[in-house]
Formats: C-alpha cells, structure tokens, sequence
C-alpha cells in the first residue's frame, strides 16, 4: 500500500535555480563535518515554496569541509509498523582523531566518527528507534533529552562491543541534545560524544535555509578547562569558510551549547537582529534580540534575514572563547529581496 510523503526527509536543493553561492572550500571533512550517509543538504516543508540553491560545500564530492554538516539532517530510515510510522537510527560511539588545526591533533570519543554527533531529525508524533554500538574501549551511554520511559533515559553504561536500542516517540515537538551520560560526565561530553535531535511540529514551520551551529569546547590537556572552542566540531572554520546566504532569504538557525567546563555562554550576530524559539517548543517567536545566553545543553532556534549584502560575524560575546576558534562569517550575496 502506497505510503504517504515523508515530511521529516530533506530536499536537495537544486543547483540551476536563483542564486549563484560562492564558498572557499578545504576539504577538511572531519568530526562534525562528516556526511551522514542519509542526510542531505537543505529542507524543504512545502512545495508551494520555490526551493533554494544548492552551495559549495553541501555536497561531499566538493570537498565542503566544514560547510558540508552545516545544513545536513538525518531522518533516518522509515519502517512502517501498524499503521505508525517508525524512524531509525544507528549509532555507534567510537574514538575519531580529529585534526582541528595545523598543529593539533585531538583524540575524540564520538557519534559515528564526528563531532558533534549528526544531526537526527523526526516529526512530532513518530516512533524513535535509536541502535546504539559501542566500539570504544571506554562504557559509553547515549542519554536524550525530552519526555520518555526510565528505562529508555541513557544512564546505564553500554560497554566496549556493546549494544542497545533506545526507543520512545518524539515528543514534544522542539530542540532535543544528546549526549553521553556516564561518570564523569563531563569527560565523555567534552571529549565529543554530544549531538542534537530536531522533532518538527506537526503543522510545518515556514520555509527557510535551515542549518545547525553547535557550539563545542576541546579540554586538550585534560586539565578540565577548554583551551579551544568551535562551532560544529572545527575551530575558526566559518571564520575561515564563511556561511553564503543569500539576500533576504529567511536564515533558520538550529543552536545548541554543549561547551562543558564554562559558564553560560552568549551567541551574538553582528549587524542584525533575530526572532527567538526558546527550545523550539513553539511555532510563534518568544523575543526579538541580536544576543542570546545559554547555559549547557541549552538551545533555540534562532530566525533572520539579511538586509544588505556583505560579510557579517556571529559569536559568543565572551572575546576570550570567539577568539580561540567560536567565531564565524555569514557572506551575504546579493539577490532578489
């Protein structure tokens, strides 16, 4: 029997439409910058909307190193079970190396091979199936955020071979991180093992270029203070690689701090103001600010348009932390408003 459209599978923006992006690229492909096998670039809710432009970077085969995880979801793979539709996942914690920059190599537990973890995305209502594996050496946990059974919380160590199946449905709809929840905690997420799972409301937001900033911090000498932070996993790459938008086009922002071993942290966009979802557990804006604080695991969704075309910074407003890898550029291009 014929099924009825996904509403949580993305849809590839295509490449002859509107506007031409332009977007330095190294091919890092490392962490949070890897491409999950299911995902794909961009997210479209409805078709009476014209769909966006593909960018440089959204694609693996373009070598998009930082930019390729940016605009990314993976909706997993639908099964359905009594007349319900059932996502799931396969997640599998394990040590990464990851080169953050020239001169430092960083040794990661992470979510199938990056940090952060991917981006998992459902819609209100549907049934989670989450496989977990651990293939560390280290006992490993996933524990979500959100409204489910204690037996399904997270908190029991899975150890090395190890495997088990987390299942509940998503809800409420909003912002929901995971992370890893074994003593101490701290370690295992400031390490990598973190993530964030996206539960669209039933009745679609509005169309938007959606993407995911994730704040991180990187403890390199095990001293339990950070020494490097990075937005998706890669100090200073949107610095290095900025973001392309286009002119007028609705920016929708997934954000989530996950930086361990500071205080609350701020996130700042420079000459604009954006409308805030707290958690994105509603569909109508809570306020309207260019700065916003979050303490750990918190997270919003955050809504914007640039007016005028250029290059625009987005970062904590605590200096020390923007200027030791959380910094990044929006490059605006000019197009129709």
């Amino acid at each position: 029997m014929a099924r009825p459209p996904d509403p949580a599978q993305p849809r590839l923006w295509r490449r002859r439409q509107v506007v031409p992006l332009v977007a330095a690229a190294f091919g890092l492909g490392l962490g949070g910058l890897l491409v999950q096998r299911r995902g794909a670039s961009g997210w479209m809710e409805n078709e009476e909307h014209p769909e966006l432009p593909d960018r440089p970077g959204d694609d693996p085969s373009e070598g998009g190193g930082g930019l390729a995880g940016l605009r990314e979801f993976d909706s997993g793979t639908v099964r359905w079970e009594n007349g319900r539709r059932v996502r799931e996942f396969d997640l599998t914690a394990n040590t990464t190396l990851l080169q953050l920059n020239r001169a430092v190599t960083f040794k990661a537990w992470a979510v199938n091979g990056r940090v952060p973890g991917p981006t998992l995305r459902a819609q209100a209502g549907d049934r989670l199936r989450i496989r977990f594996r651990n293939d560390d050496s280290t006992s490993h946990s996933l524990h979500f955020h959100g409204v489910h059974p204690a037996a399904m919380d997270g908190i029991r160590p899975v150890r090395h071979g190890g495997s088990t199946i987390y299942e509940f449905d998503a809800e409420p709809f909003g912002l929901f991180p995971y992370h890893c929840h074994v003593a101490p905690v701290t370690r295992h997420v400031s390490k990598g093992l973190y993530g964030l799972l996206i539960v669209d409301p039933p009745v679609p937001r509005r169309a938007a270029d959606e993407m995911v900033l994730v704040m991180g911090g990187y403890d390199l000498k095990g001293a339990g203070r950070n020494d490097l932070y990075a937005f998706n996993g890669l100090p200073n790459v949107y610095r290095d690689q900025p973001i392309t938008i286009a002119q007028g086009q609705r920016i929708r922002l997934y954000l989530l701090n996950m930086v361990e071993w500071d205080g609350p942290l701020t996130f700042h966009l420079h000459a604009n103001l954006f409308e805030v979802f707290r958690s994105g557990l509603s569909t109508r804006p809570d306020e309207i600010t260019d700065v916003i604080t979050m303490g750990m695991a918190e997270r919003h969704i955050l809504e914007f348009s640039y007016r005028d075309p250029g290059l625009y910074m987005f970062h904590p407003h605590q200096d020390q932390i923007a200027e030791r890898g959380c910094m990044g550029h929006f490059r605006v291009l000019p197009g129709s408003r």
